[in-house]
């Protein structure tokens, strides 16, 4: 087995993100982050894959919304 483990918690996704706590319960609870959650105090745990996939996708979205002000800068640019 890898020495890498499994699960993160919370604060150690939120030191890899480097946002805070309160942040990263967000990303869970709307689902954009996938996690777990274990036992009856609602502890969440988030897979390392899942972590990976999710910073994955941001940077999909971010070079989606770049492209998009791109395209709206160029098109005003033509319109003047």
């Amino acid at each position: 087995m890898s020495s890498q483990q499994r699960f993160m918690s919370i604060p150690d996704v939120a030191e890899v993100l480097n946002v805070s706590v309160r942040q990263v319960r967000a990303l869970l609870t709307s689902g954009e982050l996938r996690g777990i959650q274990i036992g009856g105090r609602g502890v969440w745990r988030i897979e390392h894959d899942e972590l990976e996939r999710f910073i994955a996708r941001q940077y999909e979205r971010t070079a989606e919304q770049l492209n998009a002000d791109a395209a709206r800068e160029r098109s005003r640019t033509t319109e003047s």
